[in-house]
């Protein structure tokens, strides 16, 4: 079962929406950062990164920064910038990206399920990340950047989904990347059947926003130490999220590049590489890996595509990953990348940046680049399934939900 909760949301004022909305607050670097909250004081990223109100070096992390974000959103609530539901209810949140939607359900999941796994989760968090949203949500009291959940999709709750979306949306509107966003309040009258609907799903999976859920649950257990005898129904005890049906997702690739060859020729990496792979063609132009097994290799000024041999394929749900193979036959044995969560030598680029991202790259600061097969949402599960964790960077989902239109008070 998964409980699910409405909640008094905080939203954007009626014609403010299209302002307020942002992508998440890690999607930038500090400079991008700045740059992009100065284009609308309304932009949620001035509250979501509130070093960008501060000159330029301002250590990022010090506590007039924190106080800035609240001090920013209290004075927005005050001035009718956002506005809270009078009661608790739920919202559909519709995102259309080309010709493919997907819906999902705003509402606040439980801290309990988070923390007994019926919450699933595939990859590892760092300290340091968790810190920075822990007080981010301290200093507002409000959970801003929703987790992007996903679910086995069940007919039952794509039949209310059609029933809420019959009528007009709330807010409607296109962002600069193209994205169509729509939303539609839940009636009332249909708020026990989805909480009742999703007592049927076994399990929710975190698709994206692993620092956010443990930075909100790591918040929820102080508020709980501060509030011994909590009854468990408190704001607190639950997190902001939007929940998808799997069949509407799409990950898109993630892919490496690396700094150097690790005092190889070119001639000598793509031997070694060849022993692990079979060469399937070679081209100017690039080379869309085009199943899983097969990855595509930018060095000099070609592209290569390459299938890993059948022998060290696995059935692991970790090791299968064409990531870990890549890791593990390619990167680590050959290039002495053995950890690519600390190797300064290795970046990851989002499969949303296309061939000419990482063409760029080896042209400027990269020896290789290596685009690879999407992970699927069904490998996903599996991994998360068998409690095990992937390696770093292996899903890329797109779009991005937006920060700022959907606001929880803890």
């Amino acid at each position: 079962m998964s409980l699910i909760k409405p909640f008094r949301v905080v939203h954007p004022a009626e014609g403010l929406w299209s302002r307020v909305a942002a992508l998440p607050y890690d999607v930038y670097s500090r400079a991008e950062a700045r740059a992009e909250a100065r284009k609308d004081p309304l932009s949620f990223l001035n509250i979501d990164r509130p070093e960008t109100q501060f000159e330029e070096g301002h250590d990022m992390y010090a506590p007039e920064v924190y106080r800035k974000a609240a001090d920013l959103y209290s004075g927005e609530l005050r001035d009718g910038v956002f506005v809270q539901e009078k009661e608790s209810c739920f919202y559909l949140y519709e995102l259309t990206m080309g010709d493919r939607s997907q819906t999902g359900l705003v509402c606040c999941a439980s801290v309990d399920e988070y923390l007994s796994g019926a919450i699933k989760k595939h990859e590892n968090t760092r300290a340091e990340k968790e810190a920075d949203r822990i007080r981010h949500v301290t200093a507002l009291n409000a959970q801003t950047g929703p987790i992007f959940l996903a679910f086995r999709s069940r007919g039952e709750i794509a039949r209310l989904f059609t029933e809420v979306k019959r009528e007009g949306p709330a807010f409607d509107f296109v962002s600069e990347d193209g994205i169509r966003h729509r939303g539609w309040k839940v009636p009332a009258r249909l708020t026990e059947t989805f909480e009742n609907a999703f007592q049927n799903v076994p399990a929710l999976y975190i698709a994206d926003g692993h620092h956010r859920a443990a930075s909100a649950v790591k918040a929820a257990l102080e508020m709980r130490r501060k509030h011994p005898h909590y009854s468990g129904k408190e704001p607190f005890n639950f997190f902001l999220s939007v929940i998808f049906p799997d069949e509407e997702l799409k990950i898109f690739d993630y892919n490496r590049t690396v700094k150097d060859l690790n005092g190889l020729t070119e001639e000598q990496f793509l031997e070694s590489v060849q022993e692990k792979c079979d060469l399937l063609e070679t081209s100017a132009a690039p080379l869309t890996p085009p199943e899983k097994g097969t990855f595509s290799l930018y060095s000099g000024d070609s592209w290569r595509l390459f299938r890993f041999h059948g022998n060290i394929r696995s059935s692991d749900p970790v090791g299968g990953l064409d990531v870990s193979i890549l890791q593990n036959e390619i990167l680590a044995p050959v290039l002495a990348i053995r950890d690519p969560r600390t190797d300064e030598r290795i970046d990851f680029v989002g499969g949303i940046r296309g061939f000419s991202e990482l063409e760029r790259r080896v042209h400027t600061d990269c020896a290789a680049a290596f685009r690879m097969f999407p992970t699927s949402i069904g490998e996903l599960f599996a991994v998360a399934d068998a409690g095990l964790l992937m390696p770093p960077k292996s899903t890329w989902f797109e779009p991005k939900l937006r920060s700022g239109l959907f606001i929880h008070e803890m």
